[in-house]
């Protein structure tokens, strides 16, 4: 699909119901993933990711045979699920925050967006048909890494291994919490390095929301003017931040079996604590859009 036959689609969503109200988003959206998934880097990120896991099954023979039996196994095993646990966390987030911090900067760089807002589109169908396409990228990378991961632990352990199923659940949570804000922030920018920062910022901050809370703790009860400050500026930053330590399950992968049930973790409340985030995120990049002069 072209620019061009986005904006033709785009313009059929204000003829009347909710189809044809629908239908531009839409076709905004599979436009952003078709420019999406021709982005050399982009591609990049996603066949190295593919050929690390594809390797970590053969990187176990490296492995010195100073174990025997089941001892040697268990341990090739662990080394592949941390190898491929490891892989889908960096390059899915690398990828996810590349492709939207890039989406909206793109098209204002190469005009495009000029020539789908001078149609009769609103802003809030051509911004919910560009999150909607980077979510399309996010997951299917997602799946592809996924489905390698799962293939290769099949062939190792000869079980289906669901445990990995519900982990890919949770990351893309993740991943959608990320995206959110940085795609927020993209739409203040024309450029896609501020919100590449920003978005590597929010993943580890996210990541590291525990630390805050223990950093309040140790100094929260001084009495000093600079360890109250940062004390305040710790607790803050624990309240505002989403904690995305919690939407991990690698120890899980790493030691229960790979049919196990999720253990110590509420599938439903995260999901729903990450679409609240997300929410949050992206009405934020509508405000931000809305605001911005065009």
């Amino acid at each position: 699909m072209s620019a061009e036959s986005a904006v033709i689609s785009a313009e059929g969503a204000r003829s009347g119901g909710i189809g044809t109200y629908l239908r531009g988003p839409w076709a905004i959206a599979l436009y952003t993933w078709q420019e999406g998934i021709r982005k050399k880097i982009l591609i990049a990120f996603l066949l190295l990711s593919l050929l690390v896991i594809f390797l970590s099954t053969f990187m176990t023979a490296f492995m010195a045979n100073t174990t025997i039996g089941n001892v040697e196994t268990e341990v090739q095993t662990k080394m592949i699920k941390d190898i491929c646990v490891s892989s889908i966390a960096i390059f899915g987030i690398l990828i996810t925050i590349f492709i939207s911090a890039s989406v909206v900067p793109t098209e204002l760089d190469n005009k495009v967006i000029y020539t789908i807002l001078s149609k009769p589109i609103r802003r809030y169908q051509y911004l919910a048909g560009k999150f909607l396409g980077v979510q399309l990228i996010v997951i299917a990378n997602l799946l592809l890494m996924t489905l390698l991961f799962m293939v290769a632990l099949y062939a190792k352990e000869r079980i289906f291994p669901t445990l990995l199923l519900w982990s890919a659940l949770l990351t893309y949570f993740q991943f959608l919490i990320v995206s959110a804000f940085t795609f927020a922030i993209s739409c203040t920018s024309t450029s896609s390095v501020l919100p590449t920062i920003a978005g590597l910022f929010i993943y580890i901050a996210g990541n590291l929301t525990e630390y805050l809370k223990d950093v309040y703790n140790r100094v929260g009860e001084s009495e000093r003017f600079f360890d109250t400050i940062i004390a305040n500026i710790a607790q803050g930053l624990y309240y505002v931040l989403p904690n995305l330590r919690n939407f991990d399950m690698k120890d899980q992968i790493l030691y229960l079996r790979s049919n196990d049930p999720p253990a110590d973790i509420m599938i439903p409340n995260l999901i729903a604590y990450g679409l609240v985030f997300a929410a949050v995120g992206y009405l934020l990049a509508w405000v931000l859009f809305a605001r911005k002069e065009l």
